[in-house]
């Protein structure tokens, strides 16, 4: 009894140990809103950028978010001190913080500033790997002793519950304290802020060791070329081929042109900060709610069918935007702040919204054993069709003569735009209408 007693006490010690961990690491990356709108700013109002240069920006530092695989591949095969997934979280968080801590102390020169942006969302991307990965194998653990212990499985998916809820708690957060924040301190103040939260999750992480989370001991002898090689086998099924060329491509076509409309809103507009920051604040609770109501309504749409239908609302509101540019909300009483938060809010969030269907779709067709380097894999190919996306979206405002003070070629962009978001609605086929759909067909011995 003694022993039994101390077994539990050493169980309920690492899960507290666990939540701790996780739960400051997803909250500190839902905070990474709260600097990246001082950066804005600062670019705009401090260095006098043109929106295209803002976008370019913004576009390039994401640029080592397209690496996520290889992340994940190292991070599986190699370990540190016996470790192979805290020091990796240690590792980004303490990136982020060099990076952000430069910034507020060297911010006059727009190449250096891109470089440490780039530093620092390498940084965020090695440390999402690793968090993502240790959510995964604790949640199987979790499910497989609640299923030993005959257990209802309600409790499965309580850890990707929680890490859900600290990651929009601190999307909430950072947009809230952001937009109330430019008002009241300068923008190296909010840097200087991130910058030593993030010193403290280094200290935090690096001060536990990983056998204190009680990480499942991994028994895989892959090494990289095999994985590689299990990925590449994925990969060549069409289903899953035409799927992820399809995905990426939806994003990729559709010209980004987020810069611009944050010129048009604060500089033509003249829409305060904590507006902008409730829009954020309304777009994350959307998202909260999305969540809830895919889970609850609409897992039994097929997902060709529901990612075609956000596709057309997405164009749908790229529609409204123009009335909005034109002045038509304007007209009929709409304020500009109200439709800011309210309908630029949902359009910036409603790009993401069909990531989860078509998630859960690639999850069903995917090989076992290939899971996380295939997610790994589609979160890379959004993040380079996004960049895409962006620098396309710089060409249409060259195009269409859009500058920083002169936005009377916007609503012919917008409008642009809205017809390249329909564009991939031709090859929808290219999805499968269901999962079950290729169960039954026969699959090759490798698959």
């Amino acid at each position: 009894m003694v022993v039994e007693s101390g077994s539990s006490s050493g169980s309920s010690s690492s899960k507290m140990i666990q939540k701790m961990v996780l739960g400051v690491g997803f909250l500190v990356q839902g905070l990474r809103c709260f600097p990246w709108m001082a950066v804005n700013f600062f670019l705009k109002d401090a260095l006098n950028v043109e929106p295209s240069t803002l976008q370019i920006l913004q576009n390039s530092a994401n640029l080592p978010m397209v690496a996520k695989p290889l992340y994940g591949i190292l991070s599986d095969s190699f370990y540190i001190w016996g470790q192979h997934r805290i020091p990796y979280v240690a590792f980004g968080a303490l990136l982020q913080a060099v990076s952000w801590l430069a910034i507020a102390i060297y911010s006059t020169d727009i190449t250096v500033i891109t470089m440490y942006l780039i530093l620092s969302n390498l940084g965020a991307s090695i440390a999402e790997v690793a968090n993502d990965a240790m959510v995964a194998e604790l949640g199987k653990q979790q499910a497989a002793s609640s299923a030993r212990k005959s257990r209802s499985s309600s409790s499965s998916g309580e850890l990707q519950s929680f890490v859900w809820m600290a990651s929009s708690a601190g999307g909430v957060l950072g947009n809230l304290l952001g937009g109330i924040a430019m008002d009241r301190f300068s923008p190296q103040a909010m840097f200087l802020f991130f910058g030593l939260i993030l010193t403290i999750q280094f200290l935090l992480t690096v001060g536990i060791h990983e056998s204190s989370l009680n990480l499942p001991k991994s028994t895989a002898t892959k090494g990289i070329k095999k994985q590689l090689y299990d990925l590449s086998l994925a990969l060549k099924r069409p289903e899953i081929a035409y799927s992820i060329t399809w995905f990426a491509a939806s994003y990729a076509v559709i010209p980004s042109l987020t810069g611009t409309m944050f010129f048009y809103q604060t500089q033509h507009l003249k829409i305060d900060s904590s507006v902008l920051g409730l829009s954020k604040v309304f777009g994350q609770a959307a998202m909260l709610l999305w969540s809830v109501v895919y889970n609850r309504r609409l897992k039994a749409i097929p997902p060709r069918k529901l990612i075609s239908a956000i596709q057309i609302l997405m164009a749908a509101l790229m529609v409204s935007d123009v009335m909005f540019v034109k002045g038509f909300y304007r007209e009929i009483g709409v304020p500009d702040s109200i439709y800011v938060v309210v309908f630029s809010g949902l359009l910036e969030v409603l790009f993401f919204f069909k990531i989860l269907p078509f998630s859960v779709l690639v999850a069903e067709l995917c090989p076992r054993g290939c899971e996380g380097s295939l997610m790994a894999f589609v979160m890379s190919a959004i993040a380079l069709a996004f960049i895409l996306s962006g620098y396309l979206g710089v060409a249409l405002a060259s195009l269409v003569g859009v500058t920083g003070v002169d936005f009377s070629g916007l609503p012919l962009g917008i409008s642009i735009q809205a017809i390249s978001t329909l564009l991939p609605l031709l090859w929808s086929s290219w999805i499968p209408a269901s999962a079950g759909d290729l169960r039954s067909k026969p699959r090759r011995k490798d698959e």
